[in-house]
């Protein structure tokens, strides 16, 4: 059975999940996975901060001087494995990934790195006064003389990562039910999604 949609077909089950399991807190963590600089998978736990507004783009905040932003840069694709405990549901989410920091050009994209950045908690916010990530410890408390203005707008470190799915691939262990859902450009332009259900 296949079948073809302008919205995305797959939200509404991510959204029931995240609903199901609202009481776990671990259910807003997932696996972010891109291609490091040495060709070989890195992967990583990040935090779910929302869909971007009135459509499925995903919203991830991280430091830019993480190696990430790196791996990224050099290759724009990444995919999210998002496991839920209660529901035993899985989301493998593909797609590209931009990157949104202080230095970028489009005023718009500034405007959403600031709104996530008011949207995180003030403990959230202060980690990216700390020192480099991945870097070897110089001081053994960094962090406790910083300071961090409530009102204040982004600091420097701080970068919104987007992902744009392009495919995702949803498997239900609990009814053994798996759905492939994958887009096309239409010829408008806008993101039609194909899905089917496939084996699991």
């Amino acid at each position: 059975m296949a079948g073809g949609t302008a919205s995305a077909p797959w939200k509404p089950l991510l959204l029931k999940a995240l609903d199901s399991n609202s009481h776990l807190k671990h259910s807003a963590f997932f696996q972010l996975a891109t291609i490091g600089s040495n060709g070989r998978p890195a992967n990583r736990t990040v935090v779910f901060r929302g869909f971007q507004e009135n459509c499925d783009k995903i919203q991830i905040n991280t430091d830019v001087r993480s190696s990430k932003i790196e791996d990224i840069k050099r290759c724009p694709f990444g995919e999210i494995c998002w496991y839920f405990t209660d529901s035993w549901e899985q989301f493998r989410i593909s797609g590209r990934i931009d990157i949104i920091n202080g230095s970028n050009s489009d005023p718009l994209k500034l405007q959403q790195r600031e709104k996530a950045w008011f949207a995180s908690s003030p403990k959230s916010r202060l980690q990216y006064l700390g020192p480099t990530p991945g870097l070897p410890v110089i001081n053994e408390n960094p962090g406790a003389e910083n300071q961090l203005d409530s009102s204040a707008g982004p600091v420097d470190a701080f970068c919104l990562l987007i992902l744009d799915p392009e495919q995702v691939d949803y498997l239900n262990l609990k009814s053994n039910e798996r759905l492939m859902f994958t887009s096309r450009p239409s010829a408008n332009g806008c993101k039609v999604w194909i899905f089917e259900k496939i084996n699991p």
